[in-house]
């Protein structure tokens, strides 16, 4: 293959920039720029030069020999001076090595994919921890780029494995010694691994949900300060606010950090009948995220008449800097003002509280690929039952048990995996 080189951190003015390279002729290329090579996995200050021997920079540069690299080919990072034209300059020398070439978005996760540095989960977990803009986001991408998912994956293949063996063995050596609960103890294995995917598929919802971010929406009547709720949530103006109700008309976003978690909050049109047409296309569109967002704040100046959607819903009490009467204390709702900040720190500890409930606890399956392989595994061993005690249907078992078996392949990626290769790969920067 081609020797590919690209910058690996952000375009742009800093302190270091690092230049990656990897392929066939990286450490023989590269030393034609910088003399010696640091010992294999080794660090160490040279001068970079240019084919003309001026001096371009002076660095850190790093070895790597197949394969005790990222990628499994030999590597070759050089840590120069963060500078556009430092930087461009050396692209511009690697460029004119020979075999050299700039790498595609992805293309060195790709080859650490094809040289089984990584499986496939692997590689979407890196992508997801490249993403993370969240605590409970980069700890879930931690789990799969670690391989967590790709070693339950795997231990679920090997029971498979073992399984689809008892049953062949008696198959082909019936007259021979074989316990007599063979059967007994496959029923009591499949039952065992329909137990584990069907528990992956009910966590899966919310494993997601940490990935692509929860949805709290801010609803209630009109000019009930939703709009100045959001704008104290956020510190600064995101929203428009007027004392003229209906103003709101679409759903505005707001993504923030929540104790670790990524939640994205919609203020949405006031809640009432309308005769003004985009008003009434505005209310339709909030009744609508709203009933779809994952939790939903209910604001209202009447808390005793509050309608929420559902009873995990929170209602607050508005414009408490304005409110001169107290509450029934038994009415769980909490007082706030979006002009003083008055309840918006409990108001925030009280949603990652309810969003906490949901998140899972051992859950690494968040792709949709991944729910469809384990509905496919599930339905794959239905009627699984329906064959027990009659040796002459053991053929029928273990082909069902290889099938699930080149499922579960298709998650970490042993097999068809060229179809979802270029939407993992798109995500990447051309330096990873």
């Amino acid at each position: 293959m081609d020797t590919i080189f690209a910058q690996a951190t952000v375009p742009g003015k800093s302190g270091v920039a690092i230049v990656r390279v990897s392929g066939p002729s990286a450490l023989h290329g590269c030393a034609r720029l910088i003399g010696s090579l640091p010992e294999p996995n080794r660090a160490a200050l040279r001068t970079v030069r240019r084919a003309d021997g001026s001096v371009l920079d002076v660095g850190l540069i790093v070895t790597f020999q197949n394969p005790a690299s990222f990628t499994g080919e030999d590597s070759v990072e050089f840590q120069v001076h963060g500078s556009i034209a430092v930087v461009g300059a050396l692209l511009s020398e690697l460029q004119a090595l020979p075999d050299f070439r700039m790498a595609d978005a992805g293309e060195f996760t790709r080859r650490a994919l094809m040289n089984n540095r990584l499986d496939l989960v692997q590689v979407e977990g890196l992508a997801d921890l490249i993403d993370a803009e969240t605590e409970a986001q980069r700890q879930q991408a931690q789990r799969v780029f670690s391989g967590e998912l790709s070693d339950l994956v795997q231990s679920w293949r090997d029971q498979l494995i073992a399984m689809s063996g008892l049953l062949e063995a008696s198959l082909d050596f019936s007259d021979e010694d074989i316990p007599e609960d063979v059967w007994s103890d496959v029923m009591k294995g499949v039952a065992s691994l329909k137990s584990d995917l069907e528990m992956q598929i009910f966590r899966f919802s919310s494993a997601e949900r940490v990935r692509d971010g929860f949805e709290v929406a801010i609803i209630g009547p009109p000019n009930v300060g939703k709009s100045t709720l959001l704008n104290a949530i956020a510190k600064r103006p995101v929203a428009l606010t007027s004392e003229i109700a209906g103003t709101t008309r679409d759903v505005i976003e707001l993504r923030t950090d929540i104790r670790g978690l990524p939640v994205t909050f919609l203020d949405t049109a006031g809640l009432r009948d309308s005769q003004d047409d985009l008003e009434r296309a505005g209310i339709a569109l909030a009744r609508d995220r709203s009933k779809k967002a994952d939790l939903r704040i209910y604001l209202t100046d009447e808390p005793a008449r509050a309608q929420p959607f559902d009873t995990r819903d929170i209602v607050l009490h508005a414009k408490a800097d304005l409110s001169t009467h107290e509450l029934d204390p038994s009415f769980p709702v909490i007082k706030v003002s979006g002009l003083t900040g008055k309840g918006i720190a409990e108001l925030l500890s009280t949603i990652a509280d309810r969003l906490v409930e949901v998140v899972p606890i051992e859950s690494v399956f968040t792709r949709k690929r991944h729910l469809v392989a384990l509905k496919d595994a599930v339905i794959a061993l239905i009627g699984f039952d329906d064959l027990a005690g009659n040796p002459l249907q053991y053929e029928f078992g273990a082909e069902k048990l290889r099938t699930v078996i080149a499922i579960l392949d298709g998650i970490t990626g042993r097999i068809d995996v060229e179809d979802v290769l270029g939407d993992i790969f798109t995500s990447f920067c051309i330096g990873k």
